[in-house]
């Protein structure tokens, strides 16, 4: 069994289902999907997807910020698009929270996500730094 913590902040999110915000084993922090849920209202506020993809990555940042990092530490991201479409939308938000070197990353086309919602994130952070549990 590995030492593990869980992450978890009023910033962002709560989970809607049985998963946590972020999971860190080492400094290695794994984050589970973000949907464009405002955190103090628990509801999709955005209609469009600029302001849908704008959310998750404030979200993500949260998180991300919660477990002692940035968006500077994320290594991989996974973004999820019910319309490949906005490839170039979600590109151009992304880059108001991350810059280069950039992290490594997949945009993959699903059906549908939770909420009916057009975008979702996820994340793996390496962060530096000492970590005692």
């Amino acid at each position: 069994m590995t030492n593990r913590s869980i992450i978890s902040t009023e910033s962002a999110p709560a989970a809607i289902g049985p998963y946590s915000q972020a999971v860190r084993t080492g400094n290695t922090v794994y984050c589970s999907g973000q949907i464009p849920l405002n955190p103090a209202s628990m509801k999709v506020e955005a209609e469009d997807f600029a302001g849908q993809a704008e959310q998750v990555f404030k979200n993500l940042k949260a998180v991300a910020e919660a477990a002692g990092g940035s968006c500077a530490d994320f290594v991989k991201l996974n973004i999820y698009l019910t319309d490949l479409g906005n490839f170039a939308a979600v590109n151009e938000v992304m880059q108001r929270y991350f810059s280069a070197p950039f992290p490594a990353r997949a945009a993959i086309g699903v059906a549908a996500l939770p909420l009916g919602v057009m975008v979702e994130v996820e994340g793996v952070l390496v962060l530096s730094g000492a970590y005692s549990y």
